[in-house]
């Protein structure tokens, strides 16, 4: 005798070795011995053999219309038998019982199992429901494979196109579009992203790494709501100085200014004055909200994403000819020695009486003008001097604190696009790479003005029992990061200790939010802490924090990424196939005269700082790969170690890692650096 029984919704049948009460031991076809439980045997039966039935059974099974076996089921429980003998006929043997049990259990939009070889007819609202969506099924199935087919042809369809960016980096995988990208890279045997780039469905790199960067930070697109710049509700002094500001000239948030008085009387007070957004916007305001959501400007090569909207930054930013609102750190110095004798912060308007611009001047403003060697014939000529000689000394004092002098041996780039005029680029326009050198005056008098108001206002608020958003770095070993937190804390890369950033409060939240908490001390003094808007332990601060760091992050590693693009462009623009670099480490080169690190062939073995001439033998701007080889080596010169300061740019500068094709990014260790934009 055989037996036909279900094992985890699967039907055996085999040969009857034994039986018991509640189980049996039956024979497979392939020799093995099972034991089942009698309430799994649905059918014994003495012929056909066992594989015959199942086999016999399977095939009329399909011939079985289930609308027709539908309407014959009762609307009772029924058995599988029971519908045999209805849909077959009266005396409907083994075989077709088998058959009636296998449709059955198949179709669970018809028939409900009931378990033991019982069924139940569903209702027919549910079967017709069921029937759609088995028809929409196949129609999809349809679709995803007619979009496949068209992938591996080189088109790519709307709906793909559309989808493009979710499908490559955050994929609904039971989406149509991904399944058919999916279904496409088998039968090419194809990378997505190639696939993809095959198909015409990436207009260029340059919107490939624009689009891709706005999707992940900006999925509601860039515009601002329709908002207006709040009024100042007090009135404030007027300051008794003559400011100026230094930045390049794109620069359109500005928010800091310099101004010197007393020179010559053996005491002079240097004011760093600062765009006060914070005396007219408000916590928890439209504005604020705003400015939380996005928590930086993006800047790249050409174009920016500002933090407020233009008409909120020009209603604020220190523009020359205006008396500005401004939150104004004066510090008062021997003229012959430097030494601080007394600080103060105002709240004030400041006359803003130019706004010097770096690219203009950087030529002009030099070593020897400031110092007297050679005639200083522009604007603000001894100002600019005391502030040079102040800048000198301030870095030397951080130099002596931090144990070891600043050594910032390399330039900073400076990006155009010809015939750019802040528009979004499209990724073809010619551009220009020049240099600025780290540490040059007008940078480092900037840079040190930023410097003495950060740490000094950082110290000043916690005097006040204010929290405050603080830098901080524990050391100077390898590996050591900057941190922030709430609490002042030593900054070992800045030699100074406690350092705050609330200097840029038009361009970055945190200096918002400090410049809130400075502006609480500034009218309250030492019960500031009952009045300004986050008090000690506050968890939004703690929120502002985690939310700065990721966005600041992925800024900079767009930024990054994008001025990687442009430098790879400029290559190709002015046809240079040859670089002299110093080795890294891993392969690593670092280009003499451009932003650009990347791996050559034959620089796997050189020592670290070994000088080398590379050829470059191609570019992918997708990737944002350079491909390189070492021709010569320039020196015979043993390799020394780079600086410790210098050890955040041991990385690939490039864009984030591209998930469904090749992961480019390097790691890199977060360093201060004290050129005017980082200290600003």
């Amino acid at each position: 005798m055989y037996a036909l029984f279900e094992d985890a919704g699967k039907f055996l049948a085999g040969r009857v070795m034994s039986e018991a009460d509640s189980s049996m031991q039956i024979e497979l076809d392939s020799g093995k011995r099972v034991k089942v439980k009698s309430a799994n045997v649905l059918l014994k039966f003495d012929k056909p053999q066992p594989a015959e039935l199942i086999a016999s059974a399977q095939t009329l099974a399909q011939e079985i219309d289930l609308d027709l076996a539908w309407e014959f089921a009762p609307e009772a429980e029924f058995g599988f038998a029971d519908l045999a003998r209805d849909y077959f006929e009266a005396s409907a043997g083994t075989e077709k019982q088998a058959a009636a049990l296998f449709r059955l259990f198949e179709a669970p939009h018809y028939f409900r199992r009931l378990g033991k070889g019982n069924f139940k007819k569903a209702p027919e609202e549910i079967v017709k429901a069921a029937l759609l969506g088995i028809e929409r099924k196949k129609l999809i199935a349809a679709q995803i494979d007619g979009w496949a087919g068209e992938l591996v042809a080189g088109a790519c369809p709307g709906p793909v196109r559309e989808q493009l960016y979710k499908l490559l980096f955050k994929p609904d995988k039971n989406a149509p579009e991904y399944k058919a990208v999916v279904e496409a890279a088998r039968r090419s045997q194809k990378a997505p992203l190639d696939l993809l780039k095959g198909a015409g469905a990436i207009d260029s790199p340059y919107q490939f790494h624009w689009r891709r960067f706005l999707f992940e930070n900006f999925p509601k697109g860039t515009a601002f709501p329709a908002l207006q710049a709040p009024a100042f509700k007090e009135t404030l002094p007027l300051a008794a100085v003559r400011a100026f500001s230094i930045d390049d000239s794109a620069t359109t948030e500005i928010d800091d200014a310099l101004s010197v008085q007393g020179l010559g009387t053996g005491t002079v007070i240097f004011g760093v004055h600062i765009a006060a957004p914070g005396l007219a916007m408000s916590p928890d305001s439209p504005l604020d909200k705003l400015a939380r959501e996005r928590l930086s400007t993006v800047y790249m090569p050409g174009y920016k994403l500002t933090m407020l909207p233009d008409e909120v930054v020009q209603a604020y930013t220190l523009m020359a000819g205006r008396d500005c609102p401004a939150v104004s750190l004066y510090v008062t110095f021997d003229e012959a020695t430097l030494a601080v004798t007394a600080s103060e912060t105002r709240l004030e308007r400041v006359p803003i009486a130019a706004n010097l611009r770096h690219d203009q001047l950087d030529s002009v403003v030099t070593e020897s003008a400031l110092t007297g060697e050679t005639p200083a014939s522009y604007e603000f000529a001894p100002e600019l001097a005391f502030a040079f000689r102040l800048a000198k000394h301030l870095k030397a004092l951080r130099e002596v604190a931090r144990g070891k002098p600043e050594n910032f041996n390399r330039p900073d780039y400076n990006f155009r696009l010809e015939g750019n005029d802040g528009r979004e680029p499209k990724g073809d326009e010619r551009v220009s790479i020049g240099t600025r050198q780290r540490g040059a005056p007008l940078d480092l008098i900037v840079a040190e003005a930023m410097i003495l108001a950060n740490s000094t206002w950082g110290g000043w608020i916690a005097d006040c029992g204010v929290p405050g958003i603080y830098r901080s770095q524990a050391s100077l070993a390898p590996g050591v990061k900057v941190r922030m937190g709430t609490k002042p804390a030593p900054h070992a890369g800045m030699g100074v200790a406690q350092y705050t950033w609330a200097t840029s409060p038009l361009r970055r939240y945190v200096d918002l939010v400090n410049q809130w908490q400075i502006i609480a001390c500034a009218r309250h003094g030492r019960t500031a802490a009952l009045a300004a808007p986050f008090k000690p332990k506050d968890v939004q601060l703690f929120a502002i924090i985690s939310g700065f760091d990721a966005a600041y992050a992925e800024y900079n590693g767009f930024q990054s990424g994008i001025e990687r693009y442009w430098t790879l462009q400029y290559l190709a623009q002015n046809d240079i196939t040859e670089l002299t670099a110093v080795a890294m480490k891993d392969g690593l080169v670092r280009a003499d005269d451009l932003p650009l690190v990347f791996r050559a062939l034959g620089a796997e073995n050189l020592p670290r700082g070994a000088h080398v001439r590379v050829r470059v033998t191609g570019a992918d701007l997708l990737t944002l790969d350079l491909h390189a080889s070492v021709v010569a080596r320039l020196d015979d010169v043993p390799a020394t170690d780079t600086p410790a300061e210098d050890a955040g740019d041991d990385a690939i500068d490039n864009a984030g890692p591209l998930t469904l094709a090749i992961d480019i990014h390097g790691e890199t260790q977060e360093t201060e650096t004290t050129g005017a934009a980082a200290a600003a």
